[in-house]
């Protein structure tokens, strides 16, 4: 049953209630690697088969694989798991990005704390060394196979986190120490901050010096239930604190999806959303985007697959942006005050756009110098086109020049 709430929201969304001002994107200097495109899988040992869209990176959150799972007691490991989906990310040629909180309540500095997961979780270690010797262990048992380590997962959120910005800059600083004499090549992500405080959290952890020890700042772009294009204003507070402090670090949204509203309006709403987001974090400067997640049947709202297992809409919207973007450069993309967007691409034998309304139905003059000839659809639809009009709406549409 749809509660008041639920179906409030769900209006919002369709009558556009979100502020979306008039943007210009450019990021002409990139071409858009496969390693954009990741993934989160829950259930791969449970029956989940491997997912049939493309996609180079793997984060390993939720799957219990974390360090209350890997060492549930001092001394005792359980690799089984972790080895099994380390062996499928080798067969499927995807890299795995594995974050390594939080805490097990054996090694917690506050272990009857509560927390989103289990009890102590969320405190930072009473002992570092115990940190020290998990990480150790974790990074020589992976070495060669596990190359990108994140560092905590939600750190501004308290269920995940209720030690102290000193704390997580030094569980930052030995994390990188170790595994860096390791393996020199591995790279460390941020601990990785989202929604209600996190821009003034990383602030926080870049003043203080945690730059120093990350190679990549982390974020969870989450801006539910708002459409896609919010994430822009967020991306643009997240480099915003980069210049402020003097740095030049990649960011990587490491988690994001859309949990509300439930249920999502429709199928089709929640490809053009998949779409959307890919395109619009490319061009405002996200150089890797996880997607949350293939297989979550439960907390989000728009999913990727049926409670069977059968890829839906979004599934077939992520392999489409993927195939629209991968090897491409998105020269620029900008909207104007009738929200639509139009987001220009090079890198294939004739010129393309990319094209949509972020808020309804709406008639689209063709430049004509563009010479349209074709378009496509997320669906994989083609189609010949001729006049000086196309109509678009919520959901992306590929424009392709005559030869």
């Amino acid at each position: 049953m749809k509660t008041v709430a639920s179906i409030l929201i769900a209006v919002s969304l369709a009558a556009g209630a979100f502020a979306l001002d008039a943007r210009r994107l450019a990021r002409p200097q990139d071409t858009v690697p496969a390693s954009f495109f990741g993934m989160h899988i829950h259930r791969l040992a449970e029956g989940t088969a491997w997912p049939n869209v493309p996609f180079e990176t793997w984060r390993l959150w939720d799957a219990r694989v974390s360090w209350p799972q890997l060492e549930p007691k001092k001394g005792e490991w359980k690799f089984e798991l972790l080895d099994s989906y380390v062996k499928s990310a080798e067969e499927h040629r995807v890299e795995v990005l594995l974050p390594l909180g939080p805490c097990p309540q054996w090694a917690s500095s506050r272990p009857a704390e509560p927390s989103s997961y289990q009890p102590g979780n969320a405190a930072p270690p009473q002992n570092m060394q115990d940190w020290r010797d998990y990480v150790r262990t974790i990074g020589l048992r992976y070495q060669g196979r596990i190359r990108t380590y994140e560092i905590w997962n939600e750190p501004n959120l308290p269920g995940f986190f209720t030690g102290t910005m000193p704390q997580m800059i030094e569980l930052t600083r030995v994390a990188r120490e170790v595994l860096r004499e390791i393996d020199p090549s591995i790279r460390i992500v941020s601990p990785a901050a989202t929604e209600a405080g996190g821009i003034q959290w990383l602030d926080q952890f870049l003043a203080q010096g945690g730059g120093q020890y990350v190679d990549v700042i982390g974020y969870h772009l989450y801006v539910d239930p708002a459409p896609p294009e919010q994430m822009v204003n967020r991306i643009d507070d997240i480099r915003a604190v980069l210049a402020r402090r003097k740095l030049r670090l990649p960011i990587w949204n490491t988690e994001a999806g859309w949990a509300h509203p439930k249920p999502f309006p429709s199928e089709d709403m929640a490809a053009a959303y998949v779409a959307r987001a890919y395109v619009l974090s490319w061009a405002a400067g996200v150089s890797r985007f996880y997607w949350y997640a293939w297989d979550n049947h439960g907390w989000v709202s728009l999913q990727m697959t049926d409670s069977a297992g059968r890829p839906e809409a979004p599934a077939a919207a992520y392999s489409e942006i993927n195939r629209w973007l991968t090897g491409r450069r998105v020269e620029e993309c900008k909207s104007d005050a009738g929200d639509n967007w139009v987001c220009s691409l090079s890198g294939s034998s004739a010129r393309q756009w990319i094209v949509w309304n972020a808020r309804r139905s709406a008639a689209f003059s063709l430049p004509r110098d563009w010479k349209v000839s074709e378009v496509r659809d997320l669906a994989g639809r083609e189609r010949k086109i001729s006049g000086a009009s196309l109509q678009i709406g919520v959901s992306p549409q590929l424009l392709e020049a005559a030869p």
